[in-house]
């Protein structure tokens, strides 16, 4: 959930999503693991470049300002040693829009350069881009101009022996601009809080653009387990009720203060926030934007959301149901998700559900009523094409859930047999991937994380 407009983030391709979501570590092996009657790994190369970079004219006709621009290699599969990356940048677009340093690494001939990456890393918490080349307006550039960089890449490794990225399919478009260009000064993210600490954000903006900013307004968004956010005068201040949206904070800032080009701000008094006793993976997001109707001419850098960790648990648990009758009678079952705290717990950047109730439907009986939010499945977890009569049924709880939250589904379930002790399993998961292969690393307790749904 983003809070406030960054520009568009940096783009991982296909197989780079499934390695970021699995936590894939920088890791090859010389050849494929794998026997000889399986069937053969894939792998694929690609390249991560800037969707787009503004560059700012020179303050009061000097010289224009230069831009880093960082690109990388990675590849997809774990499994293989990748080496002798060879990243090809061609600038032939950029003739009387933009010139580029080359850094050491890349040999330039004519409008391009190649650039070698001795080993190319799988995406994941150990990569990091490799070169990074340096750009600025060219001398008679007018604000508007634009120009393309181009990159293509080949390495030596994989099931072939040679990987290739996708032809022509990355680029970065750069754009000359004039305006202010309103930059957050980096911001450490806090891993070692603690429920009732109170923790100050260092917080400054500078104006790197080529013209004054007449006014900027500064936007704040503290998540639920964020607590006393440091009251300013020149804030209006909003608190939203978890109806909708996960509880939180607002607040919106306007600054009437001129930011000359080079000029710096700092709020009148240090931002601090203190963690709840329910805080646990909280965020506290910062933007900033130009006022007066003016155009930061580069939205990359003037948005932060800063990861706040506390150590603390969240205590998930799910309760069963038992239900009696004869042989065609329709009974209610209620399954029963509740945290018992003592934090919350919110998906913030993904959406996605907290957890699912999962339950399996005992034997001799039949779903005919089925609550909002829960799926038919396969006893596997595939699709199942009608409503009711499925063997399994999958209830989605939404992208948060308070320290106290409680929510009950309703199945209405026929008994067609009479099956003395039947069972069927309730429990909770991830919302995806089995139970155990993404654990609830908060919850302090996974003995309370299955029930049973018990017949006659």
């Amino acid at each position: 959930m983003r809070l406030f407009s960054a520009g568009r983030p940096v783009r991982l391709r296909s197989g780079a999503a499934v390695a970021v979501a699995a936590g894939l570590l920088t890791a090859g092996l010389a050849a494929p693991a794998f026997a000889d009657d399986d069937p053969p790994q894939t792998d694929q190369l690609w390249i991560n470049e800037p969707y787009e970079q503004t560059l700012p004219l020179g303050r009061d006709g000097g010289q224009p300002q230069s831009r880093t621009l960082g690109v990388g290699l990675y590849h997809d599969n774990e499994n293989f040693t990748v080496t002798d990356g060879r990243l090809t940048v061609d600038v032939s677009d950029l003739a009387g829009v933009a010139e580029v340093t080359w850094p050491d690494n890349c040999t330039p001939s004519g409008t391009s350069a190649v650039c070698d990456i001795p080993v190319v890393p799988v995406i994941g918490r150990d990569y990091k881009k490799q070169v990074f080349l340096t750009v600025r307006a060219a001398d008679g550039a007018e604000a508007g101009a634009q120009g393309r960089i181009t990159y293509e890449a080949t390495a030596t490794g994989g099931p072939d022996g040679t990987l290739t990225a996708p032809h022509e399919s990355f680029d970065t478009m750069v754009t000359v601009g004039s305006g202010p260009d309103l930059a957050i000064d980096p911001v450490a993210d806090i891993e070692d809080g603690r429920p009732g600490d109170e923790r100050t954000i260092p917080f400054k903006v500078t104006n790197n653009g080529n013209e004054s900013a007449n006014g900027f307004t500064v936007k704040l968004y503290a998540t639920y387990g964020l607590t006393d956010l440091t009251r300013y005068d020149a804030c209006a201040y909003t608190t939203a009720d978890g109806d909708d949206y996960a509880p939180s904070t607002r607040a919106v800032c306007t600054f009437d203060q001129v930011l000359a080009p080079g000029d710096s701000f700092a709020l009148p008094e240090p931002l601090t926030v203190r963690l709840a006793p329910h805080a646990l993976n909280e965020r506290l997001d910062i933007g900033v934007e130009p006022g007066g109707g003016a155009q930061d001419i580069d939205s990359q850098n003037d948005y932060v959301a800063l990861q706040i960790g506390a150590e603390n648990t969240a205590d998930f648990s799910v309760t069963g149901d038992t239900i009696s009758g004869t042989a065609g009678e329709t009974a209610t079952a209620e399954l029963t998700f509740k945290n018992n705290g003592p934090a919350w717990l919110g998906n913030l950047g993904s959406g996605d559900p907290v957890a699912e109730v999962r339950l399996i439907v005992p034997e001799g009986t039949t779903v005919t009523g089925v609550p909002s939010g829960c799926s038919p499945r396969t006893l596997g977890g595939g699709y199942y094409p009608k409503q009711t009569g499925a063997p399994r049924y999958d209830c989605d709880l939404r992208y948060w859930v308070l320290e106290n939250t409680q929510r009950t589904f309703a199945f209405s379930v026929r008994i067609d047999t009479v099956v003395p002790g039947a069972t069927g399993a309730v429990s909770i998961h991830p919302a995806f991937g089995e139970f155990g292969a993404y654990p609830f690393d908060f919850d302090p307790d996974l003995t309370n994380n299955t029930a049973v749904l018990a017949v006659n």
